[in-house]
């Protein structure tokens, strides 16, 4: 019996699907009941021809899903749909299948915290197709029942180093693979577009503070854009650094100062200076997946990154008014 503390609300499950072609995209192709443990032990496996499997496809503005229409398998069933704060055993089954599929629920340990939300948010994004602003991160028997289908993660960019990450910035989603095959796939909050004025710290070694020795402290402006492109990782820094686009936690630079890092607050929308933000806990992890000279393709919806190329950041500005009253100063260390 599952025991829980709170009641979610209960929003109807609504497959974003619709009948477009995809070019170059993510593929999540879904093989209903591909398999039989009841507490959700099935992991990834290879695509299949659906004309082969007598299996139907759907098609969405993010993957393709097929479902076994033949013989579809027994699936197990939640007592009740499962949310933010609750615990128990259906918790940590869902638990264990989102870590079967690469995403990061945070431990195995039946308590549906904020890290198990945000898991839920990008199988809602990835795989349902639900708009990034419409995700509720709640798994109701019909989500779960998806979630136990056969899944299929595959890169829009094969055969590209070694180890590549891509960035959705429409799904506002991020997937690390390793010879092609996702190692960890997460909800992210990129730049917002929007203009913005701030008193910034810069820790010595980083961008706009390069040479320095000690955090440098003055105001600058800047757009908060997120540019799309092909990039390589140039440098990683574990721990707390202080940049002109604020706090990151063990960030992965790839675009000057843009960089991949942890963060303390990752919401549904956009909410960066133009980094891309992931759960404070995920980033300890890609530390250890990610390497020097990997290649980051960032996919905007509008251009392939390719047309872009390398594309150049938005570079701050220093604030005039506060050039014209101030000398820029340094903190103490």
């Amino acid at each position: 019996m599952n025991t829980t503390r709170s009641s979610p609300s209960s929003s109807p499950w609504l497959p974003g699907v619709a009948a477009v072609a995809l070019v170059g995209a993510v593929v999540v192709a879904g093989i209903a009941g591909g398999w039989t443990a009841d507490d959700g032990e099935g992991g990834p496996t290879a695509s299949t021809d659906p004309a082969r499997r007598g299996a139907t496809t759907q098609r969405g503005p993010v993957a393709t899903v097929s479902v076994d229409t033949v013989a579809p398998r027994r699936k197990s069933r939640l007592d009740d749909p499962v949310g933010f704060g609750m615990y128990g055993d259906d918790v940590t089954k869902v638990q264990r299948r989102l870590k079967k599929l690469s995403f990061d629920p945070g431990p195995i340990d039946g308590n549906f915290g904020e890290r198990t939300r945000a898991a839920v948010w990008g199988f809602e994004k990835l795989v349902l197709g639900v708009d990034a602003a419409e995700a509720t991160g709640v798994v109701t028997q019909r989500v779960w029942s998806r979630m136990q289908d056969r899944i299929v993660i595959e890169p829009r960019r094969p055969e590209s180093t070694d180890s590549h990450t891509e960035i959705y910035l429409p799904e506002q989603m991020v997937i690390f693979f390793r010879r092609d095959e996702p190692v960890l796939t997460s909800h992210m909050s990129s730049g917002d577009n929007a203009e913005w004025c701030d008193d910034v710290v810069i820790s010595p070694g980083e961008y706009g503070n390069a040479e320095g020795t000690e955090p440098l402290r003055r105001r600058e402006c800047g757009v908060s854009i997120t540019p799309g492109g092909v990039f390589n990782f140039e440098r990683k820094v574990e721990g707390l650094r202080q940049s002109a686009l604020g706090g990151l936690w063990n960030p992965v630079y790839f675009n000057y100062g843009i960089a991949i890092h942890g963060a303390m607050t990752v919401p549904l929308e956009p909410a960066s200076h133009g980094c891309v933000r992931v759960p404070i806990e995920t980033s300890e992890r890609f530390q250890d997946i990610l390497r020097l000279g990997d290649q980051v393709f960032v996919f905007d919806g509008v251009k392939e990154p390719e047309e872009y190329g390398a594309q150049l950041p938005v570079f701050n500005k220093i604030d005039p008014e506060w050039l014209a009253t101030s000398t820029t100063s340094t903190l103490p260390p």
